[in-house]
């Protein structure tokens, strides 16, 4: 090649030095004109574990077969995934963050170990897709993530319905609110195929943010995932990625500090997931971006919620798109003066270049409002403090607006024993439901608290029963329910010493989540506390447990 697009690949295919080196790559597929040209790294997150990634490979070639019409060596290899909506509810979510911090950690390493040029990273479930986009930062060689899309929705007795209708209907089943058939019949329909869960829950918030961000391309996160502008998207991202080799453009250039301020304001406009605060705050950590939690609150205050989504609202990622997708809602929130035009994006645009000719089109259709009529005046996230969170928690507001809540305490030790008790009728309205011993340590592994929520929902408790915890929130999670309490029950945070009836208080208008015990008999209480064991004293969760920050910084490991 005329240009030596190979900056760090040279290494290990250059000079007689390596001829073992290039023995090894001829095996899979090089020739000897190959080994000048830039190694690209397709890290796929493909899986048959769950309808997220299960398409994710095929994608893969597609951009892989791209890279090689423009002149690349593409080398594929598979990051992995732990997919919420199965591991959700039982011990295997433990394992669900964790893979966020390992998936970073494969990309790293294959990458590094392979002295690879660029990497084009595919990701669908939750955890995929900031574990990748970690990962990427971290080598900080050109890189473009693409989103593997989302599902469509399932169709039972005519309604649409997603994941979350599933976990709701043992909530309504379980109150005697629907039958074992209607039960069984939201679970045969729930999900029709391939395709991240679609609501606007952590993977469509994650993938709205990444496109926000600048990191994918414009339209990328709203294509669903069997649509047939997917080959597109994987063509236009390899596209996309070759512009960056060329250029020498890399995430630390996309990746800035304005760039995080679009990817929140995007997330706050569409009604998003609370994860977003948690992995925005771990990527900001990879490029060395000050961020930090209470800064979401100027984004929560200032930026209404413009569409209906689910789970709060009635639409999925698949209505977004048919009206005009994320495009036209960053396109909004620019004319608005809301969004950093001038920020770098992967096409070698910026911003506002790449939305210069998105059309805004509100006439007709309901998935998305004007400003002068949001769903919302405020967004969905906002941070609270008091003396239950000195470090602050992160609460939902979709669907409620503000509200205020004050009720007694009913504690449990881990999510299985709040579970149980929800579904046995054991919480009654006014109560606040507080899980402790969930956090990134406490866990370890930070479980979503999906299922106990779910169950209120099912319920129809959501407006009645508030829930706080040290553990996560899924996307699909709604009502009163505040997450990431910090510092967490198992370093000892006052989240550890709260006792049954105790009265606790959460509030969005004041921003606040305290209980009303005074300082003494707090010190007195903390005077006999000590952590809780583990059952994990080897292996991922151990390490998580012993090396990650608290929650208030992203639960990063690094």
């Amino acid at each position: 090649m005329a240009e030596n697009l190979n900056r760090k690949s040279w290494v290990m295919t250059q000079g007689v030095e390596r001829t073992a080196n290039r023995a090894m790559l001829r095996a899979v597929g090089f020739g000897d004109n190959d080994f000048k040209k830039p190694i690209i790294g397709v890290a796929s997150a493909g899986s048959d574990v769950s309808p997220c990634n299960v398409h994710h490979d095929q994608l893969a070639e597609i951009s892989k077969q791209r890279l090689k019409e423009l002149g690349a060596m593409p080398m594929s290899f598979h990051t992995f995934v732990v997919t919420d909506g199965e591991a959700m509810g039982h011990e295997g979510m433990k394992a669900s963050l964790v893979s966020r911090d390992t998936i970073a950690d494969v990309i790293e390493l294959d990458a590094h170990g392979h002295q690879m040029d660029a990497l084009l990273g595919i990701g669908g479930c939750d955890k995929t897709i900031p574990g990748t986009v970690m990962g990427m930062a971290r080598m900080n060689v050109p890189s473009v993530f693409v989103y593997g899309g989302s599902i469509a929705p399932g169709i039972y007795k005519g309604r649409k319905i997603d994941i979350v209708s599933a976990f709701e209907a043992l909530g309504a089943y379980s109150a005697g609110r629907i039958s074992e058939e209607e039960r069984h019949g939201i679970e045969a329909h729930a999900c029709p195929g391939a395709g991240a869960c679609g609501g606007m829950y952590t993977a469509n918030t994650m993938a709205s943010a990444m496109e926000a961000i600048g990191i994918g391309i414009p339209g990328n996160a709203s294509v669903p995932a069997t649509h047939e502008l997917r080959t597109w998207v994987q063509q236009a991202s390899a596209d996309a990625l070759w512009h960056c080799v060329r250029e020498n453009i890399t995430p630390r250039d996309i990746m800035t500090r304005k760039a995080f301020e679009n990817a929140i304001r995007v997330v706050m406009a569409l009604g998003g997931s609370t994860n977003s605060v948690l992995h925005l705050l771990a990527l900001a950590h990879e490029v060395d971006v000050d961020l930090t939690i209470d800064e979401f609150n100027h984004f929560y205050d200032t930026t209404p919620i413009l569409t209906d989504m689910k789970p709060a609202g009635r639409y999925v990622m698949q209505d977004l798109f048919e009206v005009g997708g994320v495009q036209m809602v960053m396109k909004m929130l620019l004319d608005q003066g809301m969004l950093h035009g001038d920020c770098l994006t992967v096409t070698g645009k910026t911003v506002a270049e790449n939305l210069k000719d998105v059309k805004v089109a509100l006439d007709g259709q309901d998935v998305v409002h004007p400003f002068d009529a949001p769903e919302q005046d405020r967004g969905p996230i906002a941070i609270l403090h008091g003396n239950l969170a000195e470090e602050g928690a992160v609460v939902k507001t979709c669907g409620l607006n503000e509200f205020e809540h004050t009720g007694p305490a009913r504690v449990f030790d881990d999510e299985e024993a709040a579970l149980t008790a929800i579904l046995n009728d054991e919480v009654s309205k006014g109560d606040v439901v507080v899980i402790r011993y969930e956090g990134p340590k406490g866990g370890p592994g930070m479980r979503e608290m999906l299922a106990p929520t779910a169950a209120i929902a099912g319920a129809g408790l959501s407006k009645d029963v508030a829930l706080i915890t040290d553990g996560r929130f899924s996307g699909g999670s709604h009502g009163m329910v505040v997450g990431h309490v910090a510092p967490e029950a198992q370093v000892g945070g006052t989240i550890a010493l709260i006792r049954d009836g105790d009265m606790v208080t959460v509030s969005t208008k004041k921003k606040e989540l305290s209980v009303a015990v005074d300082d003494e008999e707090l010190a007195r209480r903390r005077g006999e506390w000590s952590p809780k064991e583990t059952k994990y004293p080897r292996g991922a969760l151990w390490k998580f447990g012993q090396l990650c920050s608290s929650a208030s910084k992203g639960a990063v490991t690094s």
